[in-house]
């Protein structure tokens, strides 16, 4: 039974701290656009690979650690709701030419989605560490 408990615990804390990765590199990605925005168009090219290197592989280890962490129901409904907005983020940045109003919902998905990490993180936290 110790070593149940041991595994649940070890996949929670993996899961947080891939949580904190994600919540990192969704924060690189926005202030990568500003700085394309604002500094230097060359950094779309940064911007644009970036996302190929934790975009969908990140949330995939998350939804194997939630397994092995026996997470809440909570953590793979929060876990749809990165995915779901992971494919919107690369659906607005591709259909823009057939569809130019998609383009702005980019930004709004993007702020949504390091809300929604942040909340990822802030819920796995408590449950990890809150007191007994």
């Amino acid at each position: 039974m110790n070593g149940n408990k041991s595994r649940i615990r070890i996949g929670r804390i993996i899961y947080l701290i891939l949580a904190i990765l994600f919540t990192l590199c969704i924060f690189t990605q926005i202030y990568l656009a500003g700085m394309a925005i604002f500094m230097n168009p060359a950094v779309w090219l940064k911007h644009m690979m970036f996302v190929h290197l934790f975009g969908f592989n990140v949330p995939i280890f998350m939804l194997i650690f939630a397994f092995i962490g026996a997470l809440p129901r909570w953590a793979y409904w929060q876990l749809f709701g990165i995915f779901t907005s992971i494919f919107l983020m690369y659906f607005s940045a591709n259909m823009r030419t057939n569809f130019p109003w998609i383009g702005p919902l980019h930004v709004i998905i993007a702020i949504l989605l390091l809300g929604l990490s942040c909340l990822v993180v802030g819920k796995t936290w408590t449950l990890i560490f809150r007191k007994k």
